[in-house]
């Protein structure tokens, strides 16, 4: 039963709404027609105002006059207005009017189920989703429906558990649903290897992507893309150069599998080696997409002049800069950032700063970030003045010193020997309520330290404690300095205040 168009108006009277579901979504006679046909292509038309047909439902379910009119709901309109209320994001009102069938003796469908199953799913309610999926095969709600879960049921928990976490439970469902006979899709296969990269459970998620193949399920960009980007993302150092060997066979095979790479696919990759200090096969990687015609954007030029600069190939960076605006590839508030830290960091402080008073010219929004790497640059090339000048300006651009900011000067304050302004800035922090963390206090701590103001490093311990700030592997060295330092260490040790047992923080 198509609904061919939408109940959009109010309508001004009890007679004129019944009318309405008369002609558009009762039949006289109650009907058997909630096959899956019947409803896709309800799907694909507007469905009535759900909550005006639940209010409407409720008043003439009372009044029995529906039924005594000889007129009769199917589940293709439940369904219908059961997914429009979960579109809608009103999911405790869906499970209700999910509830009202049985009122009018029209029993849900797979289909039907499979609805509720997907909205309370996407909309956090998982554990809802598979009371309502056991229901479903055993029968033991409320409505004592028995009904065969298809793929649509599956797929949508299993996603629903991934993204919790439940990457068992969605195994667990997936070997059922393999178990009743139902071949995984496309959908099933994405949003469970997704979860097994998630969990860092690489050997299953190849496992699984073989399967596919072997099922003769074609794994589509997207899938090779999630587990490629999980490779390189979660790589630890010493497994960088197998998992991103991984990851680059899987890109080789998307083509074998007849999947061609698309810009997304590409940037995973380039981002990876990038990270892998890998530049040389990163820029190799974005000259074969501009051969293939897959055209770069802002993200691919950002993430390779990122590389380009930790890699100190400055003129390399430069060129590519030149390409971008050339291939009218329009920068933004992150490429702007990379490229004035990549100069700074790379000696090139003078043309950071070009760069900046170019930006304010053409009324650029830049952020802080924007600054803070050109006021570390500026501390860290003996320009302290200018870098003090430049903080204290802040507020003309409308800008707000951060923590990294006051870290940075308080750092260059230290460096220049000025650790009474420089402890006075982390009053003023916390007057700003800018909260001074552990890299703050390490660094003064530091610099009181190696000034033998050792009385100053045990206030500032104490301040810590007193602001639970956790300590990280930085603060125990300046701790043992501290006591080597102290030939009376014993005494020393009583004078440092008790933190709560934790794991130290690598700096």
């Amino acid at each position: 039963m198509a609904l061919k168009t939408p109940l959009l108006r109010p309508l001004k009277s009890t007679c004129s709404l019944y009318s309405a579901l008369k002609s558009k979504h009762f039949s006289q006679k109650p009907t058997n027609s909630n096959s899956i046909n019947d409803l896709s292509s309800a799907f694909n038309t507007s469905c009535p105002n759900p909550e005006a047909f639940d209010k409407f439902l409720k008043e003439k379910c009372r009044s029995g006059r529906i039924l005594r009119k000889g007129f009769s709901p199917d589940a293709v309109t439940f369904t219908c207005l059961i997914k429009g209320l979960c579109m809608e994001s009103r999911i405790m009102k869906a499970t209700e009017l999910f509830k009202n069938m049985i009122a009018f003796g029209c029993k849900p469908n797979e289909v039907t189920f499979g609805t509720l199953i997907h909205g309370l799913c996407q909309s956090g309610n998982t554990s809802a989703a598979l009371k309502l999926h056991e229901e479903m095969i055993k029968g033991n709600g409320e409505n004592g429906v028995v009904c065969r879960p298809n793929i649509f049921c599956y797929s949508s928990l299993i996603d629903g558990l991934c993204k919790d976490g439940l990457i068992n439970k969605a195994k667990e469902l997936f070997l059922e649903m393999k178990g009743m006979g139902i071949g995984p899709d496309i959908v099933s296969y994405n949003s469970l290897i997704h979860g097994l990269c998630c969990g860092s459970k690489w050997e299953e998620a190849k496992d699984l992507i073989v399967e596919m193949v072997d099922q003769r399920v074609h794994p589509d960009v997207v899938i090779f893309s999630v587990i490629i980007d999980e490779f390189c993302k979660n790589g630890k150092i010493e497994k960088a150069n197998e998992l991103i060997d991984d990851a680059r066979e899987l890109f080789v095979s998307m083509t074998n599998n007849g999947c061609k790479h698309d810009v997304f696919s590409y940037n995973i990759m380039i981002n990876g080696y990038c990270k892998k200090r890998n530049i040389n096969e990163a820029t190799s990687l974005y000259r074969e997409m501009i051969s293939k015609g897959v055209v770069p954007n802002v993200i691919t030029y950002t993430t390779l002049l990122d590389g380009l600069f930790r890699d100190g190939k400055i003129r390399h960076a430069k060129e590519l800069f030149s390409e971008m605006r050339f291939n009218n590839v329009m920068p933004d508030e992150g490429t702007y950032i990379i490229l004035i830290n990549g100069l700074c960091k790379n000696n090139c402080v003078d043309e950071a700063m070009e760069l900046l008073d170019t930006l304010k010219k053409v009324k650029f929004n830049l952020n802080i970030q924007c600054y803070n790497c050109l006021i570390d640059g500026m501390c860290k090339t003996g320009r302290f003045k200018i870098a003090w000048n430049l903080f204290h300006k802040l507020p003309l651009q409308g800008l707000e010193p951060d923590v990294v900011t006051y870290n940075i000067m308080v750092h260059g304050l230290c460096k220049e020997g000025k650790l009474k302004e420089a402890n006075d800035l982390l009053s003023i922090m916390e007057e700003n309520d800018n909260a001074p963390n552990v890299i703050t206090y390490n660094t003064l701590m530091h610099g009181f330290l190696q000034n033998n103001e050792r009385t100053k490093v045990v206030e500032l311990l104490h301040k810590m404690a007193e602001r639970n700030i956790m300590l990280d592997a930085a603060t125990a060295y300046i701790v043992i300095d501290l006591l080597a330092k102290d030939e009376n260490y014993r005494k020393c040790l009583n004078w440092l205040p008790s933190f709560p047992a934790q794991e130290l923080i690598r700096s």
